[in-house]
């Protein structure tokens, strides 16, 4: 339970990181879609780091690591958005 919360904490965080680092219009607009998309990229590099060894199975992602998550996920959601495969809830 703990990796769970440690990994959402550290995912808010890095979401609001990545989108201070990501280039281009800042999309997705809105504090709380940055915070979801950088949560998911948290879970993401959790999962890929416990998948290949670098993480114990109750072991979250370290902050550097979610940040490149939450980079990767938030890089994704613009091509997404930028082919209109999805609509950009910020954007209307």
């Amino acid at each position: 339970m703990g990796g769970i919360i440690w990994v959402i904490v550290v995912g808010f965080v890095a979401g609001i990181i990545a989108r201070l680092l990501s280039p281009g219009p800042n999309n997705p607009s809105g504090f709380i879609l940055t915070t979801v998309l950088g949560i998911a990229g948290a879970f993401l590099a959790t999962f890929i780091g416990q998948a290949m060894g670098y993480y114990s199975p109750n072991q979250g992602a370290g902050f550097i690591t979610a940040t490149v998550g939450a980079l990767i996920v938030l890089f994704i959601w613009n091509r997404l958005v930028a082919s209109r495969v999805i609509s950009d809830p910020g954007n209307r």
